[in-house]
């Protein structure tokens, strides 16, 4: 799951030990232009024992890749190798406006930062030579050395979870990461929107990697009566496909496009855009809102299940909604059972 520190992060922190009882695998934190992930990484690595710590993500743009490597590997010594770096190009909004560097070769720049971080934590001396990085650096004082890193990792290749909706992006994650992290991921229209890149990555996979691990987000409610919190993902929903980026420049929307909601995707943009922001609520198609969630009596939550496994889902990332520390607990000891 996603860490929801709403109510405080260290109270947070503490009921993790609870969550992984109770079948928690991973702990996602994300970071966009709020507090840094990785002071927070590092405090829950100390606070818990089993559970996986993710990035979800870090921003290829807001640190060099060898800090990337740096940063990962200290991480999964802290927390004695469960760390997983996710990673991911965010968008221009937040690249350009908050790190003021230019939002350019998502794609590009992924694939390098991705064989750059593995050279450092396999201790190789860092001389590389790519399009958009170039180690040490060529010009400058000419004083720079290829360095390897002084400590020994616990592990030379931490698991990388590359965040991707778009084609190229995604076959980039099928080839070169051991986890897949798409977004409002449709089960029934997964194969039409992503196999095809899915299947060109897999094809050009190096074997030592494994099967793709593929994570989808889904918030989670089970019971008689917990239907009408499908409508809570209508604004995240909204915010993405109308107001995450300018017409003609949102990834969000043009995925909502390519699930086959184009006239709607254009009216909730429309609508977001204009500062009708319950209206562009109100436009995100029932269909996206029930089939993105796992929300319903056990019986239909385990058919939802299902389907993403059918789908190629391997790991699920879910938000458990409900009032109470012990209602969310059960939620998670729920989904473990009905997964399982």
């Amino acid at each position: 799951m996603f860490l929801n520190y709403a109510g405080g992060f260290a109270e947070t922190v503490v009921e993790l030990a609870d969550y992984e009882r109770a079948g928690l695998d991973i702990v996602f934190v994300p970071e966009a232009y709020s507090f840094d992930a990785v002071s927070q990484l590092g405090f829950i690595a100390a606070k818990t024992e089993r559970v996986q710590i993710a990035s979800g993500i870090f921003q290829l743009y807001s640190r060099t890749p060898a800090l990337t490597a740096m940063t990962a590997a200290g991480l999964d010594y802290v927390s004695g190798g469960r760390f997983m770096l996710g990673l991911g190009a965010s968008g221009p909004q937040v690249i350009e406006g908050w790190h003021g560097v230019p939002y350019d070769a998502p794609i590009g720049r992924a694939r390098e930062v991705i064989e750059i971080c593995r050279m450092v934590w396999r201790r190789e001396r860092l001389a590389y030579r790519g399009r958009y990085y170039r180690l040490p650096l060529e010009g400058g004082t000419g004083l720079g050395k290829p360095l390897k890193l002084i400590n020994h990792p616990v592990r030379e290749r931490i698991p990388i979870a590359l965040a991707a909706i778009g084609p190229k992006n995604v076959t980039l994650a099928a080839e070169l990461a051991e986890s897949w992290m798409p977004i409002f991921y449709l089960p029934e229209k997964a194969a039409d929107v992503w196999g095809g890149a899915v299947a060109e990555g897999t094809a050009k996979r190096d074997p030592e990697l494994g099967s793709l691990d593929v994570i989808a987000h889904a918030a989670l409610a089970i019971g008689d009566d917990v239907t009408p919190l499908r409508d809570l993902g209508r604004p995240q929903l909204a915010l993405y496909i109308g107001g995450m980026g300018a017409r003609g420049r949102n990834f969000y929307n043009d995925l909502a496009r390519r699930l086959g909601y184009e006239a709607e995707a254009k009216a909730i943009q429309d609508a977001y855009l204009d500062g009708r922001k319950a209206e562009a609520e109100a436009l995100v198609p029932a269909e996206l809102v029930e089939r993105t969630s796992l929300i319903g009596p056990e019986s239909y939550v385990a058919e939802r299940i299902a389907a993403y496994r059918e789908a190629g889902v391997t790991t699920l990332n879910v938000t458990p909604l409900a009032p109470s520390l012990e209602a969310r607990i059960r939620l998670i000891e729920q989904v473990r059972a009905l997964a399982d």
